[in-house]
Formats: C-alpha cells, sequence, structure tokens
C-alpha cells in the first residue's frame, strides 16, 4: 500500500506515525512515574490522614475526632435522660467510621474523668484498672457543664460527614481551655502528643490573670492525686520531665501505707513492681495487701528490724511508686501539626472563649434589635389600624404597597428600612391578636428588650471584663470539689546503693586475694546489697573500689574489707606504714572519696617493700591511742612509746603522713579506744524537699551529736521524735522541728473541744519515738499557738457579744498564770467569755550579763575612795553638764583588772508558730 502513495502522502503518514508514537511514549512515561511515587504517595496520604484525623487534637477545642463527634453525637440524641452507652456508639458511628470499639474506649475514657460525661453502671476503675462493662450495660448522658460550655449551634462551623449525609462540627465552641483540662495522649505516624491534664480551678484563675494582662503558671493535676516534681516542666514541651510519686506514708513502725497512686500507673500495676522488686531482694517485706475501693490503701507489713524510712526511699528508687512523664505538647492547628506550650495553649483558648462571647452578644444584639423592629412595627400597625389599607386593596400586592405607603411617617422611628418581608409578615397577624391587642403589655416588652439591649451593648464595650465574669461564674457553679489533687514538691535524688536493703553477704578470702558474695566458706565480713561498692585495703598500702560481685580477685593479704558509703566525710581511716622495708614508719588519717571503680590506689609514697603496720576505719571519725614497739638496736633507749592519733590532723588519701619514728618498728597494739573528733555535726531542714542535711539547705536545727533527737511538733497537736538519720521521712502535718531539750519549757494555746473553751499550758517534750498528744484527743481539738519563748503573753480578744464588761481584752501572762507541769496535763483554762481571737505576745529578752567581781586588793583604794565620795555628795547640775554616761561595758573595764572579761548568756533561738485558725465559740 506504501508503494502506491504519492510522497507527500507518505510523508503525512510518517508524520501521524510519529504522533502516535510520541503519545504512547508519553503515557508510558506516567504510568510509569505513578507506578514509582504511588507507596510514596499513599503513605504521605496515611500519615496525614492519622495526624490529622485519629490522633492528635484540635487546639480550638482540645478534641480528637472521636472525642468531637461522640459528643456532638450525645448532643444530638439527648433528651436529659441517661442513654445506653451501645446507642450513643450506634448513632455515632454516622460519623465516625473506624468502628464501635475506638469510640467505646474513648466515651469511656471521657466518662472516667468526670467532667463532660456522667456515667450510670460500671465505668471501671482508674485507680485499680479494672475495665468498664460492656456498652449495653451502662448509660451516659452530657453534663450540665457541658451542655453550657461546649456547644452553641449558633457559633458553630458545620461540615459534611465522610460519607455526606450528614453534618458535624468542623470543631465544637468550646469557651474553656479544655486542651489542658482533659489531657490528651495519641500516637500517630512520625510524631506522638502528650499533654498531661491541669486543674479546673488553676486554669480559670490563669485564664483571668492572662485576661489581666497578669503573668501566670499552670502545671499538671491528676486525678489519681500522688506528689510531683515540676522543676523540669518546660511548659509541657518536649524534653521536658515531670517525675510523679506515690503517697506513701508511715502507718506505724512495721507498716507502710500507700494512699495514692502516681499518674499512668494502677494498683495492679505498682503491687506487681513492689513483688517484683522484694523478689530481687531490693526491698524486704513480709506481705502487702490491697484494700483499694474507692479510695487507694495498699498495706505493706515490713519484715524485722527493717526501717520504714530507708523502704519508702527504696519504694520510690526501685518500683513503680515513682515514675517520669516525658510530655510532648502536639497540636492541630491550621490543618497542620504545631508544638507549643502549655501558655500558648492557654492564651489561644482564652482568646478564642472572647471571641466566641463576643460573637454570642453580638448575634444576641442582631436577635434583639429585630424583635424590637418588629415589635415597634407591630405596635403602630395595630395601634394605628394600618391593617383596613387591605380591606381596599384589590390584590396582595396592592395591600403591601398600601401598607408601605401608611407607614412611610413612622419609618424614621425604627431602627432599619421596612422591607416587603416585614410587611408580609403584619398581614399575617390573625384578628384575635389585633382584637385582643395589649399596647400597655407591648410597651413593657419593648422597654424590656431596650434595656436588653443596652445591657448587651455594655458587655460588648467592655468584653475583657465580661469575659473575666464568665470564667468566674464558671468557677463559681462547676468548681467545687475540683480542688488540686496533686501536690507540688520538689524531689530529692534518691542514690539507689544507700536505699536498697541487704540481700546478700560479702566474705573475703585474705590469703588468696579473694572477695565476693558467693565465697560463703571463707570469712564472713558483712551483709550487703548487690548494688553496693565495697573497698579492699591490702598489706602493700593499696585499696582498691568495686561492685559487689560473686568473686572478685583483689590482691594477697587483704587486711580490710567494707561497704563504701559514697561521699562519706565520716568515716575516717588511720594508719601508720613503713617506706621502704628499712625506713621510716609514717602514720596518716584520711577520708576516701571520689574513686574510680576497679583501680589500684597507693596510699604509701610509693617505695617498694612498703607495707601497712596498723590499721583502723572509724565510722564516726574515731581517734585510738597505740603503743608503738621499736625494734632493739645498739644505743636505742627508749624501746616504746604511745601514739595519740587525735594528735594527727585528717588529710586526703595521697597525703604521706606525718613521720612516727626513724627507727625499725617490731609491732603496733591498740591501747586505748578513742572517741570522735570530728565533733557534732550541724543538722538543717529543707522544708523543699522535706530532709536532712548538712549542705546549708534550709533552717539550721543545730549541731548534733551521735545520741541527740530531732522533736517533731505536729499541727494535729501530737509529737514524737527521730533520729537526724538523713532518709527520714515526715508527716503531712509536720508543724515544725526541734533539737529535743527536755529541760525546756513550752508553752501551747490550744481549743479544747469537748469543753468549748481555749486552754494555755506550760510543759516540757520528752523523748518519745511514738506519737503522742500535747492537747486533749477531742476530734474539735486544735492548736492554736506553741512557742518555747521563756515569757511568753497572750492577748485575748473577746466577743463584742460575749465580752467581760468594760474590757474587749484582756492579757495573759503565761509564767504568772501557770506552772510548767508533764505534757500529758490539760492545762488552765484562759476564760469563760466569748473568744474572737488570741494573739501572742512575745517580749524582747535581755542579755544577761555576768560581772567577775575583782578581789578589792586589786582595785586603787585611793580611786575607789575617791568615788565613794563623790556618790556621797550628789548636787544639782543642768542637762548641757551632765558627763557622758557610760556603758556597763565600760564600767567592768574601769573596776575590774585587765584580764577580767563580760561574759554573755547565749540564748536558744524562739520558735513562734501559729499553728490553727482561731474556732470563734
Amino acid at each position: 500500500m506504501e508503494e502506491n502513495n504519492t510522497p507527500q502522502q507518505q510523508a503525512e503518514i510518517n508524520k501521524d506515525k510519529d504522533e502516535v508514537k510520541a503519545v504512547q511514549s508519553k503515557n508510558a512515561i506516567a504510568t510509569t512515574t505513578t507506578l514509582t511515587g504511588l507507596y510514596e504517595d499513599w503513605f504521605l496520604d496515611y500519615a496525614s490522614y492519622v495526624i490529622l484525623e485519629r490522633a492528635v487534637p484540635d487546639v480550638r477545642d482540645g478534641y480528637k475526632p472521636v472525642q468531637r463527634r461522640i459528643l456532638h453525637s450525645m448532643r444530638e440524641i439527648d433528651d436529659g435522660r441517661f442513654n445506653k452507652v451501645a446507642n450513643i456508639i450506634g448513632n455515632t458511628m454516622k460519623y465516625h467510621p473506624h468502628g464501635d470499639s475506638s469510640i467505646g474506649g474513648a466515651l469511656v475514657q471521657m466518662g472516667q474523668k468526670d467532667l463532660l460525661v456522667e456515667t450510670q453502671g460500671n465505668w471501671g476503675n482508674i485507680l485499680t484498672g479494672d475495665s468498664a462493662a460492656a456498652p449495653r450495660y451502662i448509660e451516659a448522658r452530657l453534663s450540665k457543664f457541658a451542655l453550657e460550655v461546649v456547644f452553641n449551634p449558633k457559633t458553630t462551623n458545620w461540615e459534611m460527614s465522610y460519607d455526606g449525609r450528614n453534618r458535624e462540627p468542623e470543631f465544637l465552641p468550646v469557651k474553656f481551655p479544655m486542651t489542658l483540662m482533659m489531657g490528651v495522649e495519641g500516637i500517630a505516624v512520625g510524631l506522638a502528643s502528650k499533654i498531661l491534664p491541669h486543674n479546673f480551678n488553676e486554669l480559670i484563675d490563669a485564664s483571668i490573670k492572662y485576661l489581666k494582662g497578669r503573668s501566670f503558671e499552670i502545671y499538671p493535676d491528676f486525678i489519681t492525686g500522688g506528689i510531683a516534681d515540676v522543676s523540669k516542666y518546660n511548659d509541657g514541651l518536649r524534653g521536658g520531665r515531670v517525675r510523679v510519686r506515690a503517697r506513701i506514708a508511715k502507718r506505724d513502725t512495721k507498716s507502710l501505707v500507700i494512699t495514692q497512686v502516681p499518674f499512668g500507673t494502677d494498683t495492679g500495676r505498682l503491687i506487681e513492681s513492689i513483688l517484683s522488686a522484694n523478689e530481687k531482694g531490693k526491698i524486704k517485706i513480709k506481705k502487702i495487701e490491697d484494700n483499694t475501693a474507692e479510695n487507694v490503701e495498699i498495706l505493706i507489713h515490713l519484715g524485722p528490724r527493717v526501717s520504714p524510712d530507708q523502704t519508702i526511699d527504696a519504694l520510690y528508687a526501685f518500683t513503680l511508686c515513682e515514675d517520669s512523664i516525658a510530655p510532648n505538647c502536639t497540636v492541630i492547628s491550621d490543618d497542620k501539626p504545631v508544638f507549643i506550650g502549655m501558655k500558648e495553649i492557654l492564651k489561644r483558648s482564652t482568646d478564642q472563649t472572647l471571641g466566641l462571647l463576643k460573637r454570642e452578644l453580638e448575634i444576641r444584639r442582631d436577635e434583639l434589635l429585630e424583635k424590637w423592629h418588629f415589635s415597634s412595627l407591630e405596635k403602630i400597625f395595630i395601634r394605628e389600624r394600618l391593617y383596613r389599607q387591605i380591606e381596599e386593596a384589590e390584590s396582595f400586592d396592592e395591600a403591601i404597597k398600601n401598607i408601605d405607603v401608611a407607614l412611610e411617617p413612622y419609618k424614621k422611628d425604627l431602627n432599619r428600612d421596612v422591607t416587603r418581608e416585614d410587611i408580609e409578615r403584619l398581614t399575617e397577624i390573625r384578628i384575635r391578636r389585633i382584637s385582643k391587642y395589649n399596647e400597655f403589655k407591648a410597651d413593657e416588652i419593648i422597654k424590656g428588650l431596650e434595656e436588653e439591649l443596652e445591657e448587651v451593648n455594655h458587655h460588648l464595650a467592655h468584653i475583657v471584663e465580661y469575659t473575666i465574669d464568665y470564667f468566674k461564674r464558671i468557677k463559681a457553679k462547676y468548681g467545687k470539689g475540683r480542688e488540686r489533687k496533686t501536690e507540688l514538691a520538689s524531689f530529692d535524688s534518691i542514690n539507689a546503693a544507700e536505699v536498697a536493703v541487704d540481700n546478700a553477704k560479702l566474705y573475703v578470702n585474705r590469703e588468696e586475694g579473694f572477695v565476693g558474695t558467693g565465697l560463703k566458706k571463707d570469712e564472713f565480713v558483712s551483709d550487703c546489697s548487690d548494688i553496693d561498692d565495697i573497698i579492699a585495703f591490702r598489706k602493700n598500702g593499696s585499696f582498691m573500689v568495686f561492685k559487689a560481685e560473686d568473686k572478685v580477685f583483689v590482691g594477697k593479704d587483704i587486711i580490710h574489707v567494707s561497704v563504701l558509703k559514697r561521699n562519706d566525710d565520716r568515716t575516717v581511716y588511720n594508719m601508720v606504714y613503713s617506706d621502704g622495708k628499712m625506713g621510716k614508719s609514717y602514720a596518716k588519717r584520711f577520708h576516701v572519696k571520689s574513686v574510680t571503680r576497679n583501680k589500684m590506689y597507693d596510699l604509701t609514697k610509693g617505695k617498694e617493700g612498703s607495707q601497712v603496720l596498723y590499721f583502723s576505719a572509724n565510722p564516726n571519725g574515731e581517734a585510738e591511742i597505740v603503743k608503738v614497739k621499736l625494734r632493739r638496736r645498739p644505743k636505742l633507749k627508749k624501746l616504746q612509746f604511745d601514739y595519740d592519733f587525735s594528735e594527727l590532723g585528717i588529710k586526703g588519701r595521697a597525703a604521706g603522713g606525718n613521720t612516727l619514728t626513724k627507727n625499725i618498728v617490731s609491732s603496733i597494739t591498740l591501747k586505748e579506744g578513742g572517741v570522735s573528733t570530728l565533733g557534732a555535726i550541724n543538722v538543717y531542714y529543707d522544708p523543699i524537699v522535706r530532709r536532712f542535711n548538712t549542705e546549708e539547705r534550709g533552717e539550721l536545727l543545730g549541731a548534733f551529736g551521735p545520741d541527740d533527737m530531732v522533736l517533731n511538733i505536729m499541727q494535729s497537736g501530737e509529737f514524737k521524735t527521730t533520729s537526724y538519720d538523713f532518709s527520714t521521712h515526715f508527716a503531712d502535718d509536720l508543724l515544725s522541728l526541734h533539737k529535743l531539750n527536755e529541760s525546756k519549757v513550752w508553752t501551747a494555746v490550744y481549743y479544747e473541744g469537748e469543753s468549748k473553751f481555749y486552754y494555755i499550758k506550760r510543759f516540757t517534750f520528752v523523748n518519745t519515738e511514738i506519737p503522742a498528744a500535747f492537747i486533749t484527743e477531742h476530734a474539735k481539738s486544735k492548736l492554736v499557738h506553741i512557742t518555747d519563748h521563756p515569757k511568753p503573753s497572750f492577748e485575748i480578744i473577746y466577743k463584742a457579744s460575749d465580752a467581760p464588761r468594760n474590757r474587749e481584752s484582756d492579757i495573759v501572762d503565761a509564767v504568772e498564770f501557770i506552772d510548767d507541769k508533764s505534757y500529758k496535763a490539760k492545762g488552765k483554762r484562759l476564760t469563760t467569755y466569748g473568744v474572737k481571737k488570741i494573739n501572742i505576745i512575745l517580749p524582747e529578752i535581755e542579755e544577761e550579763v555576768e560581772v567577775i567581781e575583782p578581789e578589792m586588793g586589786e582595785i586603787d583604794n585611793a580611786e575607789v575612795e575617791n568615788k565613794q565620795s563623790t556618790e556621797a555628795t550628789p548636787k544639782v547640775v543642768k542637762e548641757e553638764d551632765l558627763p557622758e554616761v557610760k556603758s556597763l561595758d565600760a564600767l567592768e573595764e574601769e573596776v575590774a583588772p585587765e584580764p577580767t572579761k563580760k561574759k554573755k548568756k547565749k540564748l536558744a533561738p524562739i520558735c513562734i508558730k501559729a499553728c490553727a485558725e482561731h474556732v470563734e465559740v
């Protein structure tokens, strides 16, 4: 066929073929490109869908799509009564295409938070981890708070549901920082969101502060209670941390009680972690009881000789009693995920609330204007009988025109133009309404509309103040019972090695040089834990620190092995060593701090042949006296002498020491045990972390020796004594701490609940580890004041209705009013009149000056006679001629000889505590 074509025809055919090939080639390339990017496109679509439609909340209302759809569905079927959860789930599936399981789970979580959804039936228990009953057995409805705060169809933006059959809200017009109140946790593709819940009342207070232009702080508050350290919260952004703890208290010396669990944990998981730690030997408990019902109560019974305070620290260190939460605030804003802080979310929410309230007011204003317009139009229409214009009209359009013309003189009094719709509406008024029309009542309605319109305009002009009042109204209406449940505190770091119980035994083989917990046939050293550090000293003057294991080779000739306490500045090692085989002998006292595990350290000067001649470890810095015997040699007369280590200063381990003798030592033996050379310890109490310390943090309690005790005074009117052990935990109602002085007299004023009178007592505290009451144990008895001032007074201010004649108040001198007795004494009634208030008065204490009288022989007799003569002959002088009045110190210096000094009596610090609000009788 091609051979019969002309050249021109053949050229056109070839051109068509080229175009077809080009199109085929183009299609082929397009197909190939689509296949290559298929998975990438699908993955991006999937990731975007999960982020925007499933896992991450919208910043505008704080809800994930499933939560928003549940609330919209519940509002749709709400009639004030409870609905079966199964019915709610079924209705919600019109909007949420992901099945009943996700809807049911989200609804149960919302119901357990007790804010938006009122529940009925078994909804599970967030404290124990018990799940809710099946949806067909439980019921729910919207709370009054949700109906007032979450919904308003007039301000809602609507969009079509996934199948186009129904309308659903784009976001709910929430007038509250719901994102922060509810808390959110969700995992999407490539990112996650974890927003911690906050306190209802604190969020409202923060919103009010923001509206007033003041700074604010907000911190998490958990429905499970517990204690939280938010020092590293970082405004809820990535990288922040919140440490949460269970609330643990000492029930008695042999048991502990857990009354609140940390956020994110339930009692079941918590008990499992405690049992696991017990099996691993981290803690020692006899048994554990779970009595949790409405409130958490887990009883932990301790083994014999187990410290409750140390066990509390161990529970925090080795179990879920303490956990760390990493917040990560991710929200959807403008259809994309953003990372913003809690303060920014609250600001946006508050601004949105203000905007929604303004929009509601504007809508209401327009409605009122419309009502006023038609009410006025109706009044004119009926009063002026304009409806008669209809009778003369031949058609409806003509009737509309006639009425419009008749209204012309009155249009200037209306707030807008009269439209055809307005006139048509007038024509629809029934004859019955016209015949019974009451102009006075109509005027009252119009007046009411005008007053309400004026109020709305005022609110619009003062929208910030209106928003503040709105928040205050919400707080007053719904804030009761929503006080903070989680206590905010600063946690000190717990050293696991210090609180771990001794779950192993340490042994040593001195000759072969092995130390470990598995050498059960060798010499027993002490109990230890499997996370302790062990220190071992050898005869050649070296030592090494290593982890407790079954068997560790240290080196032969071990002279001392013990458990090492990190940063221990109380344990002092006393040592004598020879510098080489025939060299001098040196004595040294040293601490061991800041060492590296498994590294050998030398305590001598490093000369070959050096060896330890004497060694002792002293846990409280004791310094003994030793007897040193020297080897005999010619011309050596004194073969032995005593050496007192207390004469030697404590230095670092690298110090060479002081020369003991240049002669060769035969032996060194202990002659006399020593006492501590470290003196008393200055103990401080840090109220922020509620712990003792020696780093000068907090309040100085005093210098404590080994036998000194700490007095604990409680708000409840009880007291007890404890040691100054740094692991000590304190009662929640702790009022004050003091160094116990059993001779110091205290004064207390308290309200006696049974007699309903105020009592005063003076007494001394005694040493008792069991809590004892120093006020009556009646339930209504309350401690008002307590002080250790030696001469306190109290001002009693009486009630105006029940006061002594001509007196509004009295002052009582405690020392003159009552003698000091036992702390068990009831005390003496202050007054029988009605008491409004009792104030404490503490007079200044004059410093006592003790003057040492010199002997008369040491004083110039002439000077004394001269002074006596001067004093015996008084004369009147003018004020300006008076000599300078000398102080007592100066007079002493004139009278006393040079060595004599004055002595001032040291006064103990005064404790003053206002303990409770006064109870009016």
